[in-house]
């Protein structure tokens, strides 16, 4: 047995925003599986390798259920606490095959095909985004003028959410994935959204609409508790991922010059390109975080029954094994194989939309703003470490 003052904690400090911890990358660079002491003394694991994170990921004798975790910060520990419960419906904390029946009634509307037809539709919004940023003039906060309001105004049409509700949902949706938001504050933020879902899902059983939210209500398959919640982790799912990709990205591109030119002048280059932007920049970058059911063997190392592993998504996605010349940007490397949506059962519903955003939305940008270029050094930008979803806080930029 490892002695557990010998197994680090999760490395969470940044050398270089746009990239993993230096000690994580040289961990994979030891080993895909490391022990690693979590915040409450717990003897478990850190998966840095890609073919053990996949492993891992598909593997349904690894929980989902936060009950049966350790957390591998200090910060999460409060939320332990007995007054803290994952909502009924909010199925990315379940297991099949409680996660299989909502997962089940959701599939059908994220298809592909469902999401070509919605195509329009985000190049209407992503216009009109950069019609204000022209007329306002720059400078401008990318994030607060381009990369929040796209993703957001998506969600809420799909979902039948108001957007003029949106300032109900987005600070607390922002309370919910900072790191040192204390216990009672993330409970307060849950009960106030969940609340306003609830509300809102009444009003579709009285008066339903041509919606996700309203279709849900009307299949007449779950309860108001659980609409409250499926409606809770598509809400925030929704923009809090795309739009940190797209801020992120965005400034990833600005201080590449040669990658921001292949987007912005060769169409061929865009779908390549954003799953590039997806794999290098991974703004899951604290999980996905399971726990053994049983003992598993995974890539040679035994994990035993209750031992919780963190994947560190960034660093699996940094595989020299599985991506060649890993650790730069290329926009014009094959695509396809990252982690970043994850894989197996929890893979990321949404995960066809956000293409679809990112796919309309970079490169729409970079050509009705061709000199668009940072207003402050790079190394001024705030960068979202605070935060379980990584990307900026703002991204000041002119043109």
């Amino acid at each position: 047995m490892t002695d557990p003052t010998s197994a680090p904690t999760l490395p969470t400090t940044r050398q270089r925003p746009l990239d993993p911890p230096d000690e994580v990358t040289r961990l994979r660079q030891q080993a895909p599986m490391h022990r690693m002491t979590y915040a409450d003394g717990h003897l478990g694991w850190l998966v840095t390798g890609y073919s053990a994170a996949r492993a891992v990921l598909a593997d349904q004798r690894f929980s989902n259920r936060p009950e049966r975790m350790h957390p591998p910060l200090a910060s999460r520990m409060e939320l332990r606490r007995e007054d803290f419960k994952v909502p009924p419906g909010f199925f990315l904390r379940t297991d099949p095959p409680e996660h299989t029946r909502y997962r089940k009634l959701l599939t059908g509307q994220f298809t592909v095909r469902r999401m070509k037809q919605l195509e329009p539709r985000i190049a209407e919004i992503t216009a009109a985004c950069l019609d204000e940023m022209a007329a306002a003039g720059g400078p401008a906060d990318l994030v607060q003028a381009f990369a929040l309001p796209i993703p957001s105004l998506v969600i809420c049409e799909l979902l039948g959410v108001p957007y003029e509700d949106r300032g109900r949902f987005q600070a607390d949706s922002q309370a919910l994935v900072r790191l040192e938001t204390k216990a009672d504050d993330v409970i307060a933020a849950l009960t106030r959204m969940s609340a306003y879902l609830y509300g809102l899902i009444q009003r579709k059983r009285a008066e339903p609409a041509d919606d996700l939210l309203s279709g849900l209500v009307e299949s007449g398959e779950l309860t108001d508790e659980e609409l409250t919640g499926v409606a809770f982790l598509l809400l925030v799912a929704g923009h809090e991922t795309t739009a940190n990709m797209l801020g992120l990205g965005t400034y990833a591109l600005l201080t590449n010059p040669a990658q921001l030119a292949a987007m912005r002048d060769d169409p061929s280059v865009v779908d390549n390109g954003v799953e590039e932007l997806l794999r290098h920049l991974t703004i899951i970058h604290l999980g996905p975080i399971r726990t053994a059911l049983e003992d598993v063997e995974i890539d040679g190392t035994l994990v035993k029954a209750g031992e919780t592993v963190t994947v560190h998504l960034p660093a699996a996605n940094r595989d020299p094994s599985r991506f060649p010349d890993a650790e730069h940007l290329d926009v014009t490397r094959p695509a396809g194989g990252h982690l970043t949506f994850g894989h197996g059962v929890h893979q990321c519903l949404g995960q066809q939309l956000a293409r679809a955003e990112m796919r309309i939305a970079y490169p729409a940008l970079l050509r009705r703003f061709p000199r668009l270029r940072l207003a402050v050094p790079p190394e001024e930008v705030p960068m979202r470490s605070d935060m379980s979803i990584y990307g900026v806080h703002s991204l000041p930029v002119t043109w």
